[in-house]
């Protein structure tokens, strides 16, 4: 075969694997021959080779069949210095006149680079991350380390519960500190890719190259910490790695589900080292950082699908409903979009509960009108009696008010059961306090702030 049949195959792959991983993964490779039915291939370090043969040998195989060839197996060989490499591997990336790569050949920086991490979402970056006051802490601090320069805090920690940014955030940082410093080795990878390759570094009698190897990087990030916790050997290496990045002044970046000090049999040395830069926790998304979410999607999805009309109050329903999972609420606006798109109707709210059914039950708040009236009175100091009871003094009446609102916000109970559930009173009573809290929540900062609180306390 060819240098020019092997850019053939090479655009194939391109079209199978994507951008991404063509570019980390099948472009640093380099065709040398095939002798005896098998593909020879140089590889920066045996780590590529592995990972190549793991995940892409199969595809591999089929192109170089599709193209005559009769290939076996594949064989992956750690490059030696070459002078005639980059000429060759350039002519292998050209494909009728066409250069596939940006550079003739990858620098050691850049191989170093694309060997360990995982490929990046382009769509995770800090144009697309929607702030709010939950998020605007975590955004700030990653915006702070995304600039580089001298290090300020070390490590940033993000942590939070499912579906509230962390990953968005890690990946937004590596998309622009790239930018910024082309040469810069970032290094983006989930802690269960780390213990995966120190496993097979083990098992391949290479920790010397997987030690120089992590501790080379200049930025490391390291997503969902919390899965080396009882991993004792993997824990170890982390250490070691870590304080010796710490002392080179490199910047560590890691996130996780939960604070450093509550993860679960992660080593007290570990928790310690994670705790002495800045911790930052993401909040759960508040009803206005979600309905931003929304319009932000909705304002992408208008090229992909102009004619679609979107009726009021949808957008509204679903921030309300969908509180807990920023995921499942852009995958429900996602699939309205493709089913209006594919029926031909509008997205009215009774399109959307019919469509939208199955997520909105496993969304079903399970908060009760008998907790909200709990947490409320707890948190104005006043007895349950006396908020649900018939005194109308400012000191109880507010508090009523607004333990009416969450319960009409955090349940699906109608406003007549709600009423009952208060002492007896009318649904428009209900309706009265709903609306009355909601125009408070603008003019006074402090019931904004006890709704918000409150809320967060129950959707916990």
């Amino acid at each position: 075969m060819t240098q020019e049949q092997w850019g053939q195959v090479c655009k194939n792959l391109l079209g199978s694997v994507g951008q991404n991983n063509f570019t980390n993964w099948i472009e640093p490779i380099e065709f040398l021959d095939i002798r005896e039915g098998v593909a020879v291939f140089n590889v920066p370090t045996s780590f590529m080779g592995n990972y190549v043969s793991q995940n892409f040998g199969d595809l591999i195989l089929h192109q170089l069949t599709r193209a005559g060839e009769d290939v076996r197996r594949l064989q992956f060989q750690v490059a030696t210095n070459n002078p005639a490499r980059a000429e060759r591997h350039q002519a292998a990336s050209r494909v009728n006149g066409a250069d596939m790569t940006a550079k003739a050949a990858p620098t050691p920086a850049a191989q170093n680079e694309l060997l360990p991490g995982a490929p990046l979402d382009a769509r995770f970056t800090f144009d697309n991350f929607v702030v709010g006051k939950p998020n605007e802490l975590a955004h700030a601090a990653a915006r702070r380390v995304a600039e580089g320069g001298p290090v300020t805090f070390n490590p940033l920690f993000l942590y939070g519960g499912v579906g509230l940014g962390k990953t968005h955030l890690m990946h937004a940082i590596a998309h622009e500190l790239r930018a910024r410093q082309p040469d810069l080795n970032v290094v983006y990878l989930s802690a269960e890719q780390f213990m995966y390759r120190f496993v097979q570094a083990l098992r391949d009698r290479r920790m010397m190259d997987f030690k120089q190897l992590f501790r080379a990087v200049d930025v490391l990030m390291v997503d969902d910490v919390q899965f080396i916790a009882g991993k004792d050997s993997t824990q170890e290496e982390f250490f070691h790695t870590f304080n010796a990045l710490i002392d080179a002044n490199k910047q560590i970046i890691i996130s996780a589900d939960r604070a450093p000090g509550e993860i679960k049999d992660l080593e007290d040395r570990i928790k310690s080292r994670l705790q002495c830069g800045l911790v930052v926790d993401l909040h759960p998304t508040d009803y206005e950082l979600r309905l931003g979410i929304l319009q932000s999607k909705v304002d992408t999805f208008r090229n992909q699908y102009p004619d679609l009309v979107l009726a009021d109050g949808v957008l509204e329903f679903l921030a309300h409903r969908i509180s807990t999972n920023v995921r499942v609420l852009e995958g429900a606006l996602t699939r309205l979009f493709a089913f209006a798109s594919l029926v031909g109707c509008e997205i009215t709210l009774d399109m959307t509960q019919d469509c939208l059914a199955d997520v909105l039950r496993a969304s079903e708040r399970k908060i009760t009108i008998e907790e909200i009236q709990r947490r409320v009175a707890e948190h104005y100091n006043i007895r349950l009696s006396d908020l649900v009871g018939p005194k109308r003094v400012r000191s109880f009446a507010r508090p009523r008010q607004v333990a009416m609102f969450l319960c009409k916000q955090l349940t699906s109970r109608s406003l007549p059961e709600i009423g009952r559930r208060f002492g007896g009173r009318d649904h428009t009573t209900v309706m009265h306090g709903v609306k009355r809290i909601d125009e408070l929540r603008v003019q006074d900062g402090q019931i904004a702030e006890d709704i918000e609180m409150l809320r967060r306390t129950l959707e916990a």
